[in-house]
């Protein structure tokens, strides 16, 4: 018994500090996206139409903070249902980021795909993580790692 209780406190610490690293990259991309908003309404002085390239910025961070929220509430109660609820979030967060992902390498021209960015920051965006493309790709895969790690462990979490 005193085992099974070891297990689930390193479990629970281990799923605290995936989603950590999840909370950490989601507030890493609000404030870029406030950033980038701030220098657009800067420059766009209100005439140009709105930069749906920063607002999906910026509810992407969000919707990985209130993932992390739910994850830390997940691990801290260690209740089934909360922990299937959140399980599926994550799940369905790392199959659409596993299809943009597909789409940018599998299709040459995936920059079709996306309306024009008026704000002139998707091209900035774009320049900075090819010219950064090594920091970029292990940002990337240590983010998608934390969200894989998170995923595996409340299996195992709800499985105790």
């Amino acid at each position: 018994m005193a085992g099974r209780a070891a297990v689930r406190s390193c479990v629970q610490t281990a799923l605290k500090a995936a989603n950590s690293v999840v909370g950490l990259a989601g507030m890493a991309v609000i404030l870029y996206a406030l950033w980038v908003l701030r220098a657009w309404s800067q420059q766009a002085a209100g005439h140009l139409p709105a930069p749906w390239f920063i607002y999906t910025l910026l509810s992407l961070g969000i919707i990985m903070c209130l993932l992390t929220c739910s994850g830390h509430i997940a691990a801290e109660t260690a209740n089934s249902p909360c922990l299937s609820c959140h399980m599926i979030f994550v799940f369905l967060l790392v199959i659409l980021e596993a299809a943009i992902a597909a789409d940018v390498f599998l299709n040459s021209y995936w920059e079709e795909d996306f309306p024009d960015d008026p704000s002139g920051k998707f091209d900035e965006f774009k320049h900075f993580v090819r010219s950064n493309f090594d920091i970029c790709e292990w940002v990337a895969l240590s983010v998608v790692a934390a969200q894989l790690i998170n995923y595996v462990k409340y299996i195992a979490e709800a499985g105790l």
